[in-house]
C-alpha cells in the first residue's frame, strides 16, 4: 500500500489533531474539492473520494488507533491484530487475488452515482442566428445540496465506511464443494453497494447530496447556428449523488420560420415585387435585409425571376465567420385595373414597338355578351 497517501496529509492536519480539528478540516476540504464545485477538473472526484476515505478513518477513534499503529490495511479491517494474519481474507480466492494483482483495493467501487444529462429545446429567430445571442434559460434540475455540500450527511457528521464490506461495496461468499472452495461476489446489502453508510442523513436532501431546484442558466448561442444543432454545456445537467460527476446540458436549437426570408445554407433569399415600368426603365429601390434597410439597383430590362445579390449580407458561417449573400428575386407585377388614359398610353407604346394589341378581342365571351 505504499502508493496510498497518508490520511493526515490528505486532510492537511497533524497527527495530534483533535477530533474537532478533523471535522473542521474535512468540511473545509469537502466544500473545496467537491466535483460539482470543480466541474472542469477531472481529478476532483478522486480527491473527494480520498478526502472521504481519510475522514472515515480518522473520525473513528478505534480506526484511527489502528491506522496510527499498523497503517492503511489495519484501519480498513483487512488485517487482524496481532500479527497481520489471513483471518479476514475470505479463503483461497483472496489469496490468489493478493498474488496476481487483485485484492480488496482493486475491487473498490466508486461511491458516487453520476448525474443525468438534460435536454433543453430553444427556439430562436433568424435575426438572432445572424448576430449570435446570449440566452437565459430557466431550468428545473437536481443541484448540489448546499447544506451538506453533496456528502448526504447532516452538518457535523460524515458518511462512514461500511463495516460489513469495509468500503468496497461488495461482499464475497464462499461455498465448499467436492471440487474445492468457490467464491462469488455480490453488492453489499448493508450499504447497497456504495461502500458507505449515512447514519445521520442531511435533513434537506434526505441523504442524497442533491436537491431539485429551479434556477437560471446562461448559454451563449454562436452566430450561424443551424436548425437542429446541439450546444453541449458540460457539468450543467443533474448533479451527481455522493460525489458522482454531474451530467451535461444539451441545448437543441430550433430556428423560427421568417415571414420575409428563407435560409439556404449561409445565404438568405427573399422576393420583392416591382412594376413593369421599373423593370423596363430600371430603378433604385429600398429593400429589407437582416441588418436593416439596403439600397438595390434594378437594371433596365430586368425580367421577372432575376436574382440580385447583396454581398456579405447573409448569415455567418459557424466555422469561419464568413458571411453568405442575400439574394433578392424580383417579381414583376402586372396591373389589374387601368383607366382609359393608361390604356391609351399603353396602346401607343405597343404601336411604337410594332406590337399589335386588340383590347376588344381580348375581352372575354361573357364581357362581350353583357355589352361591357
Amino acid at each position: 500500500m505504499a502508493d496510498k497517501r497518508d490520511y493526515y496529509e490528505i486532510l492537511e492536519i497533524t497527527r495530534d489533531a483533535s477530533q474537532d480539528d478533523v471535522k473542521k478540516a474535512y468540511r473545509r476540504l469537502a466544500r473545496q474539492h467537491h466535483p460539482d464545485v470543480n466541474r472542469h477538473d477531472e481529478e476532483a472526484e478522486e480527491r473527494f473520494k480520498e478526502i472521504n476515505e481519510a475522514y472515515s478513518v480518522l473520525s473513528d477513534p478505534e480506526k484511527r488507533r489502528r491506522y496510527d499503529q499498523f497503517g492503511h490495511e489495519a484501519a480498513n479491517g483487512r488485517y487482524s491484530e496481532p500479527g497481520f494474519g489471513f483471518g479476514d481474507m475470505g479463503g483461497f480466492g483472496d489469496i490468489f487475488d493478493m498474488f496476481f494483482g487483485g485484492g480488496p483495493r482493486a475491487r473498490r467501487r466508486s461511491v458516487g452515482e453520476d448525474g443525468a444529462d438534460l435536454r433543453y429545446d430553444l427556439e430562436i429567430t433568424l435575426e438572432e442566428v445572424s448576430t449570435g445571442i446570449e440566452k437565459e434559460l430557466k431550468l428545473t434540475r437536481m443541484r448540489l445540496c448546499q447544506t451538506c455540500m453533496g456528502t448526504g450527511a447532516r452538518s457535523g457528521s460524515s458518511p462512514q465506511t461500511c463495516s460489513y464490506c469495509h468500503g468496497t461495496g461488495q461482499v464475497r461468499y464462499n461455498q465448499q464443494t467436492v471440487l474445492g472452495s468457490f467464491s462469488t461476489v455480490a453488492d453489499c446489502s448493508h450499504c447497497r453497494g456504495t461502500g458507505y453508510i449515512i447514519s445521520d442523513p442531511c435533513p434537506d436532501c434526505a441523504g442524497q447530496g442533491r436537491v431539485r431546484r429551479t434556477d437560471a442558466q446562461i448559454v451563449q448561442i454562436p452566430a450561424g447556428v443551424e436548425n437542429g444543432m446541439r450546444i453541449r454545456i458540460r457539468g450543467e445537467g443533474d448533479a451527481g449523488i455522493r460525489g458522482g460527476s454531474p451530467g451535461d446540458l444539451y441545448v437543441v436549437i430550433f430556428v423560427k420560420a421568417h415571414k420575409l426570408f428563407e435560409r439556404q445554407g449561409d445565404d438568405i433569399v427573399s422576393e420583392i415585387p416591382i412594376s413593369f415600368v421599373q423593370a423596363a426603365l430600371g430603378d433604385t429601390i429600398t429593400v429589407q435585409s437582416l441588418a436593416g434597410e439596403e439600397k438595390l439597383h434594378i437594371e433596365a430590362g430586368t425580367q421577372t425571376g432575376t436574382s440580385f445579390s447583396l454581398r456579405g449580407k447573409g448569415l455567418p458561417n459557424i466555422s469561419n465567420g464568413v458571411r453568405g449573400d442575400h439574394r433578392i428575386v424580383v417579381k414583376i407585377v402586372t396591373p389589374t385595373k387601368l383607366n382609359e388614359e393608361q390604356k391609351k398610353l399603353l396602346l401607343e407604346f405597343a404601336k411604337s414597338t410594332g406590337v399589335e394589341v386588340n383590347p376588344e378581342e381580348s375581352r372575354s365571351f361573357f364581357e362581350k355578351l353583357l355589352g361591357k
